[in-house]
């Protein structure tokens, strides 16, 4: 594979394309028009409201924004935006957190790296993919001749959910205008996402797991790898094999692209 910042079409059978278009036209079905989009900040979500959390209702928005801060994202640089982010109280989370947990490692990284949302560890620390899941995607770079320092790592929501929990349709729709923007100024040549939450987020799929690892995705003319999270490792270790042919294939397309 050549060129693979220009790489916008999947190879048939493997994987789908997911272009900005697309994206928008996914929330219009939905029924939400948040309020970022008036500003051109494009968001993803991945699956419906349940009846237990709370709703993002078409033409509403969210109590508490500044309507000038999809300019000013838009706008930002990787430094600025993390300062909003500090900032931000869009929902619900913000109440809870210890730190924000913007995201880390090389500005102009080749490989991006996005899991779900901080944990426990994370939110202590502000820093991404720490504590023992940190430890093993470590390890797990380490055996594709990567470093930490060398990738870039965030999550797709900024704040850690109570208990660890399943990020809500609401906090995500709050936080994808940042990490839009991440991907924008990373430009990465390849997006691992790591678990299913993260993967049905950046493709706009239902899909399970399952079915989205072992092929090549597209976003936004990025090639895209789905592999499990490194804390599902930790408590599925049985599924390290093929987590490791999901590496492979990373480092595959990485070496590739010189």
């Amino acid at each position: 594979m050549s060129d693979l910042k220009g790489h916008s079409q999947h190879v048939v059978g493997q994987g789908s394309p997911v272009d900005e278009t697309m994206r928008i036209a996914y929330l219009k079905a939905m029924g939400i028009q948040p309020w970022f989009l008036k500003y051109q900040t494009v968001i993803v979500d991945d699956v419906q409201p349940s009846a237990a959390e709370p709703e993002v209702n078409a033409g509403e928005e969210s109590p508490g924004i500044d309507v000038g801060a999809g300019i000013e994202i838009a706008n930002a640089s990787l430094e600025q935006l993390q300062h909003i982010v500090s900032q931000c109280q869009l929902c619900e989370l913000h109440a809870s957190r210890i730190h924000t947990v913007f995201g880390s490692g090389k500005a102009d990284a080749d490989l991006l790296i996005i899991g779900e949302a901080p944990g426990e560890d994370e939110d202590a620390q502000g820093e991404s993919f720490v504590g023992q899941a940190g430890q093993l995607l470590n390890a797990m770079l380490q055996a594709i001749d990567l470093d930490r320092q060398v990738v870039y790592l965030t999550n797709v929501i900024k704040c850690r959910p109570p208990e660890n929990r399943n990020p809500h349709i609401s906090e995500t729709i709050c936080c994808d205008p940042y990490l839009q923007r991440q991907i924008e100024l990373v430009k990465p040549k390849l997006i691992l996402a790591l678990g299913r939450v993260a993967a049905q987020h950046l493709l706009m799929s239902q899909d399970n797991l399952g079915e989205m690892r072992g092929k090549q995705h597209s976003y936004n003319g990025i090639p895209l790898i789905v592999s499990y999270h490194p804390a599902y490792l930790l408590r599925k270790p049985v599924e390290k094999r093929k987590s490791w042919q999901d590496l492979q294939r990373v480092k595959q397309i990485i070496n590739s692209s010189f």
